[in-house]
Order: C-alpha cells, then structure tokens, then sequence
C-alpha cells in the first residue's frame, strides 16, 4: 500500500497532554501519537480576520478541473438515495488508500474544498469519493427526506459501499463543517461497530455542539446574517425539490423561518422523526461521545470562526486516539495563507492531506 508511507519523518517524542485549553494556538499532541512539524498557520496579508477568511476562502477561485469521475448512486435502506463521485487516479491500485470526503451544510460534491483536495489526493495517487449528502449536488432530485448532523446511518452505508468497490483498501474519512460532527458522532457512536477498513478521520470545523452553534449565530448581527443566509438556502433547496412535505408545521406557516434554530424546530427535525429542533440537536451532536472514538482522529478549529463557536471544544475529554489543532486565525473552512509556505494557499487543504497520509 504504499499510498500510506509517512511524507514526512519523525523528528521528536511525544508529550503527555493533561488538559486543552482554547488558548492553545498550537497543535494539541496526545501520547501515542506519532510526533509531527506541523506547519503553523500564518493568514495571508491583510486577512487575519475570521470573516474575510471565511467569505474569501469561499469564493476565491480556487476549483480544479477533475477528469474520469465516476458517479455512483447508493440507495439505503429507506429507499432513498446518496450520490459518490468517484476520482480514480490512473496509478491507483487494488488495496491502496481510499479517502471519501463529505461537504457542510448547503455544499456539494462540487464545493471548492470538496474539489482542491480530490485533486490534490488525486496528484498522490489516492482515490477519492466526494458524498453528496441526501438531496444535494447530483442527488437533488432523488431524496425524500432531508440530510442532517446526525445521519450517521448514512455515512455507515456510504463506507460498506466503498469497501465492496475497494475490497481490501484502508479507508479515511475528512467531514467538513456540520459533517465533521456527522463523522465525529459516527465514530464514537458505533464506536464497536466502525469497520476495521476504516483507517483514518479529520474533522474540520466541525459543530460538536449544535445547540450551542446555533445559538451563538444569533448574538451579534454578522450571525445573523450568516443565519439567515443558510436559512434561506436550505428554504430554497426544500421547496424545489422532492423533500416538501404538507405534514410539518412548516407548510402551515404564513412567514417563513429566517433562523436555523426555527428551520430545524418546523422541518428538520420532524421530517426526521425528532420532537423538536432540542431533541435534534441532543441526539445529533457529537460532543457526548467524542471520548469514545477509537480510530486515529484529527480535529481542526479556529478561534475565530464566525459560525461554529470553538468553546464547546474546550472541556471535551478526548482520548489518545484523538488530536485538536485549534488556530487563532483561519475563520470557516478559510484558512487562506501566506504565499511560499505550502504549494498554494490552501492551508487547511494541506494539512488535511498531511494527517490523512502520516
């Protein structure tokens, strides 16, 4: 498999780590994990801001063109359908590494982050599967019910498949934002039950906390409108598609939600069986049963992202299986750097690599 061999060297021993604290700018290294040099995060000139990071990491051009992409629809139990994209590099080998990746809330298959680092993995000689959650990118028209922070059931169905396709390949999983907590809750959950195929695990900006997230969106005005951005665009992706149903409360509605919180309590949540938008946000979160991951995990946040709020990660206990690297600059899925210190910009996309091939 030598898609797996270590890009980098050992150089130094690792350290006890007996508490995290947010002040912790540094990467956080927990015994039994291999030492890194790790590269620290330097935000490009001018864009140490939380907010810049995050709408320029967003919307500087930055998509790669992939070739021979295989789509491949998975229909789960419910008869309803997820969507892989499968990226086969030329030189990609029976049992060689496999990476599938999960976009955020309203993202796609075709989300920047989702494409750079398919591309970048792909210049490696790993094979990558970008999911399409239900009803997004490819899938928009083939589910009924809605994907949520809690569809662990999913991405359990989605790794099987991989593994039928892959037969004998090391499998590792990155979530970006609400799919971070999606694979965080899906590791410690059915931590007894995780394949053994299933190698590696970053969370990038994930919400462990969505009660917690959702509320801090509603505490200064920029929030807000933040909230109601992603409201109006999961307004707009149910009312299009197959998804709308006349048996929630939101089809009674005169005025439409302008929060998350409000979307969630009228149709997330009873569209998908929770009593409330509470109940939801008490089973879906991850932040209960981080402690009992088993597979090598990474976690990474920044202090100053606008959307998911970093301090429930402050009294997480996590086990030696997992690290957190929380910076002090880098906003949501920003984390645009200084020229000449990776190949590009792309800090995060770098990184992310770097932990999933150590």
């Amino acid at each position: 498999m030598g898609a797996l061999r270590k890009t980098s060297s050992d150089t130094g021993t690792t350290t006890a780590v007996t508490s995290l604290s947010l002040m912790d700018s540094g990467p956080v290294i927990l015994p039994m994990n291999p030492a890194q040099n790790i590269t620290a995060f330097s935000p490009a000139r001018g864009l140490s801001n939380g907010h810049l990071q995050t709408l320029l990491g967003s919307f500087i051009p930055s998509r790669p063109t992939l070739l021979g992409t295989t789509q491949r629809k998975l229909r789960l139990p419910d008869d309803d359908f997820l969507v892989l994209h499968d990226d086969r590099p030329t030189v990609w080998e029976r049992e060689d590494h496999v990476v599938l990746l999960l976009h955020g809330l309203a993202g796609c298959h075709n989300s920047g982050y989702m494409v750079r680092t398919s591309s970048k993995l792909q210049a490696k000689g790993i094979r990558t599967f970008r999911m399409d959650h239900r009803g997004c990118g490819a899938g928009s028209q083939l589910a009924k019910s809605p994907y949520h922070a809690g569809r662990i059931d999913d991405l359990d169905a989605a790794i099987r498949m991989i593994e039928r396709l892959c037969p004998g390949s090391p499998i590792s999983v990155v979530g970006y934002s609400i799919s971070g907590n999606l694979v965080l809750r899906y590791l410690g959950e059915y931590a007894q039950r995780v394949p053994m195929s299933v190698f590696r695990a970053v969370a990038v900006c994930p919400p462990i906390d969505l009660n917690h997230c959702v509320r801090a969106l509603q505490r200064s005005s920029l929030g807000e409108r933040y909230d109601w951005y992603f409201t109006r665009s999961l307004l707009q992706h149910v009312v299009s598609g197959p998804m709308w149903r006349d048996d929630v409360p939101l089809a009674l509605m005169k005025r439409l939600p302008r929060r998350l919180y409000d979307f969630d309590d009228v149709f997330t949540a009873p569209a998908c069986g929770y009593d409330s938008a509470e109940h939801y946000y008490a089973m879906a979160s991850s932040k209960p049963v981080i402690s009992d991951i088993r597979v090598h995990t990474t976690i990474l946040a920044s202090k100053d992202d606008p959307l998911v709020c970093a301090s429930p990660l402050a009294d997480v206990r996590l086990p030696v299986n997992v690290r957190l690297h929380l910076t002090d600059h880098g906003g949501h899925l920003g984390f645009v750097g200084k020229k000449g210190v990776d190949p590009d910009r792309r800090w995060m996309d770098w990184r992310v690599i770097e932990w999933l091939l150590e």
